[in-house]
């Protein structure tokens, strides 16, 4: 029997893991992407001495023993991807106060010291700590190893009993947000600390979970940047005999008998598969190259009202000076906010990276601010006169200078490299929506949904990546990649390998 063809849209990691297994379950698969490099928003980049990340800030399941890692294996990622555990999860300190406080991965010491500097929530600080024991050692990412169309009852017992010391952390109150949770504390710096821990917006258990995965030492970084995560997976395909074609920018996915067929290119080559897999952008797939044609009210109203993860604007800096006693990364309550793109912006990220991690030349260090934006409009009209676009960038760079220059004495001075990325990079480069940099926030409504990855009325099409899968995340994605080949193969009666 002739090999059948999937067409991929996108050499993010969804795309590429899609294009991975389906090469191992018999397809032939071809990736079009718009960019000249793989990994979509999974990237870094070089500058003279320093690499920049714009990606992984930390990585979850590096460390053997879970389906995740089970999942590098098989993408090839372990074969030359190097990990390095996360020392800390992060500082956090607020400068009008003089307050700081880091979380390490001893979580029991780390919400020792909390509530030293808030007795006053010592029992809600308990209630957490002891939420985030209950979740460790499980497997979360084992539940991501079917989609959920496959799931039958057998599996859903299976992850019963996988989760029967989570149940009570993952129901009731533990399901709300945690900026809403977090008002029941005392301590307005408590408070700041709890609901930064990640996007406020996420579940309480969402924030017990990464800090079991401290805990449990799985979370961690790549050496020399988020591109090198990537690499191995574009070999892995191309060893597996799969085709990519770069600087492709697929502009329509051609309909017959309401079946996808295939694809139109910007410069109106077409190119015809039994299957076509968008693990581009959603919001691009759906209304621009299907032209909103196969929508519900479903799809309809999650891209209506649904919370995207904002822009950011990452303002970079190669700096001939050793911080390597630094923390690796740091978040910032500004005394003083900075106005960028007419908003006061009073908390920034610091991330720290030196030549221990492979991202600098010794001695040498790379800061990197990130300031989160949602003001697309801002940007995307501020770009068409690209002298003020350049402008408000080099403003930027030089006016956070003077805000970690405190933290980082000497830095003012020893600047070797300045890289300013904003939404409209993000999306010059990734055509993600709105310039975010990832997609849905898995919020207590996201998070709980089933999104499906096909849409009503159409055939032959399947969509993976982060817009499939609220919270995204590397290895989500890395998943949706193989559940879409799941659904492929399902749907012709085929063993999934």
């Amino acid at each position: 029997m002739a090999e059948k063809n999937i067409i991929i849209i996108g050499a993010g990691l969804a795309g590429l893991s899609a294009g991975c297994f389906a090469r191992m379950n018999g397809y032939n698969a071809r990736i079009f992407e718009h960019h000249s490099l793989p990994g979509g928003v999974c990237t870094s980049w070089k500058r003279k001495d320093y690499v920049f990340d714009g990606c992984i800030h930390f990585l979850m399941g590096h460390r053997p023993g879970n389906a995740a890692y089970e999942l590098y294996q098989t993408l090839g990622i372990t074969d030359s991807c190097r990990f390095i555990d996360l020392p800390s999860y992060f500082t956090i300190m607020d400068e009008s106060q003089g307050r700081s406080f880091a979380f390490t991965s001893d979580i029991t010491a780390a919400f020792g010291a909390l509530k030293s500097q808030s007795p006053g929530d010592a029992r809600l600080l308990d209630e957490l700590l002891a939420g985030a024991q209950a979740l460790r050692g499980i497997d979360f990412f084992g539940l991501m190893k079917k989609p959920q169309e496959l799931i039958g009852i057998f599996d859903k017992l299976k992850i019963l009993w996988a989760m029967r010391s989570a149940g009570r952390y993952m129901s009731g109150k533990y399901k709300q947000r945690t900026d809403v949770y977090v008002k029941q504390f005392k301590d307005p710096w408590c408070q700041f600390v709890i609901k930064n821990l990640f996007f406020p917006q996420v579940p309480v258990w969402f924030i017990m979970m990464l800090l079991a995965s401290l805990a449990d030492n799985q979370l961690g970084y790549i050496y020399g940047g988020s591109l090198e995560f990537v690499k191995p997976i574009e070999k892995k395909f191309k060893g597996l005999g799969g085709e990519i074609a770069y600087k492709a920018t697929v502009e329509e996915i051609i309909v017959r008998n309401n079946k996808a067929v295939g694809v139109r290119l910007a410069d109106k080559s077409e190119y015809f598969a039994d299957f076509v897999i968008s693990a581009a952008d959603g919001y691009s797939t759906i209304f621009n190259m299907l032209g909103g044609k196969y929508v519900d009210d479903s799809v309809n109203s999650m891209y209506k009202t649904w919370e995207m993860f904002p822009g950011a604007v990452m303002a970079s800096y190669g700096v001939a000076k050793d911080y390597s006693d630094k923390p690796h990364a740091d978040m910032i309550k500004l005394k003083k906010p900075f106005n960028m793109g007419g908003k006061d912006i009073d908390v920034i990220a610091v991330r720290q990276f030196d030549s221990r991690s492979g991202y600098a030349a010794p001695g040498k260090t790379g800061l990197q601010v990130e300031c989160l934006d949602g003001d697309w409009e801002f940007w995307n009209n501020l770009v068409k006169d690209r002298r003020l676009y350049d402008a408000e960038k080099d403003r930027i760079s030089k006016e956070l200078l003077t805000v970690l220059e405190p933290h980082y004495p000497g830095m003012s001075s020893a600047v070797e490299v300045t890289d300013v990325a904003t939404p409209y990079t993000t999306w010059r480069y990734t055509r993600n929506h709105k310039g975010a940099f990832e997609g849905w926030l898995p919020t207590p409504e996201a998070i709980s949904a089933r999104v499906k990855k096909t849409l009503p009325g159409l055939g032959n099409f399947y969509m993976a990546g982060q817009w499939v899968a609220p919270g995204g995340g590397v290895t989500p994605c890395l998943f949706s990649g193989k559940q879409a080949v799941q659904l492929v193969c399902a749907a012709e009666g085929r063993e999934f390998n």
